[in-house]
């Protein structure tokens, strides 16, 4: 991992950074002492939350509101990170939704509200974030994927679809965007009780456990996905950040 003193510049977009795993990564480039938007929906009083621990962290924060399923909302974040701090070098693209159906039983709106956020809205990140890499000569964007995106999931169609997806966008972009010097991750982050898992158990059946019969840390995800941003030589990779075995 990179010193405080070499990564102090570094500026990062952290998208649905108002809790959860994206604000533990928040916080977590706050370690180094990085600048970080902390993008949120709704909350402004969690991503305020968010901006003050990046800060008590060591680093520098301010919150902006937009839905990233909005192409204007999402490219006027990252003209104004721009314009505050000149240069925009890391993209975590966190920011999801799930509405938990069987096929027979999900609706229409619920199926395009998960696509919207978890794929499209990566994608528009993608784009805006990716066109000031390119014109930079270096970036990292890393997207937070899941195993159901691999592996399927009853009952989360939307969600698996949407991380499937994501796996195709990564892979894509990071053969695009090489040349540029532009670097493209993701990351498998395991099952953590967060908002968006509803504070459930852990529901994944066998034989798709974690053989060490637990997962991941967030700290320690955020932590990982740190250090993945400063690998200059690491890209269209995806990594798991549990002991489940993915089928071959």
């Amino acid at each position: 991992m990179e010193s405080r003193t070499s990564s102090e510049s570094r500026v990062v977009l952290v998208t649905g950074a108002s809790r959860g795993l994206g604000r533990a990564i928040a916080v977590g480039f706050g370690g180094i002492g990085a600048r970080v938007v902390v993008n949120y929906r709704t909350n402004a009083d969690e991503a305020d939350r968010t901006v003050r621990a990046v800060e008590d962290a060591g680093g520098s924060a301010f919150a902006y509101q937009a839905d990233v399923r909005d192409a204007k909302n999402v490219a006027a974040m990252v003209s104004v990170a721009v314009d505050r701090w000149h240069r925009l070098d890391v993209l975590v693209c966190s920011a999801a939704a799930s509405d938990d159906s069987l096929i027979l039983r999900l609706s229409d709106e619920a199926w395009d509200r998960v696509l919207a956020t978890t794929l499209t809205g990566a994608f528009l990140c993608l784009k805006s974030a990716g066109a000031v890499m390119q014109a930079q000569g270096h970036g990292a964007v890393i997207l937070i994927g899941s195993l159901a995106g691999l592996q399927g999931h009853s009952g989360q169609v939307p969600y698996a679809a949407a991380k499937a997806g994501l796996l195709g966008l990564m892979r894509t972009a990071a053969r695009e965007w090489g040349a540029h010097g532009v670097r493209v991750n993701m990351v498998l982050p395991g099952w953590h009780a967060t908002t968006l898992t509803g504070f459930r158990d852990d529901t994944t059946p066998h034989p798709f456990k974690t053989v060490l019969g637990h997962g991941t840390g967030i700290d320690a995800v955020a932590s990982f996905v740190v250090s993945l941003a400063a690998m200059p030589d690491v890209s269209g990779q995806v990594f798991t950040l549990d002991s489940r075995i993915t089928p071959t």
